[in-house]
């Protein structure tokens, strides 16, 4: 829905002078769906998996960078694509560990379960 609202095109699309090595991207630039998704896994991973974090976020900056590499990408399109992911990774984390906050809360009585 981004995409569609800002409307940007692509570099190659708008430079004489891009020269990519992909032109099978369709639809907008602005952000850029690789770099959300990787930032948003490497951030939940990293969570889960805390001595993978640097790895994986280099992995998510490879795979951002890679766009701009083949020309399919402006810098800031990355850059939007991975803030969003990485903001989205965090309101995930937030709502599991209030999920989980609250069900550990939730006392039960200690009778026999029903019969039957």
């Amino acid at each position: 829905m981004l995409k569609a609202t800002v409307d940007r095109q692509r570099p190659y699309e708008t430079l004489s002078e891009a020269d990519p090595l992909l032109r099978a991207s369709v639809g907008y630039s602005f952000p850029s769906g690789h770099a959300a998704t990787s930032f948003a896994g490497a951030v939940i991973l990293g969570y889960l998996f805390r001595r993978a974090l640097p790895g994986l976020l280099a992995l998510a900056v490879l795979v951002a960078f890679s766009r701009v590499y083949v020309g399919v990408h402006y810098p800031l399109d990355i850059l939007g694509g991975a803030v969003i992911g990485a903001l989205v990774a965090f309101l995930v984390i937030a709502a599991l560990r209030l999920r989980l906050r609250t069900s550990a809360g939730r006392r039960r009585s200690g009778g026999a379960p029903p019969a039957g």
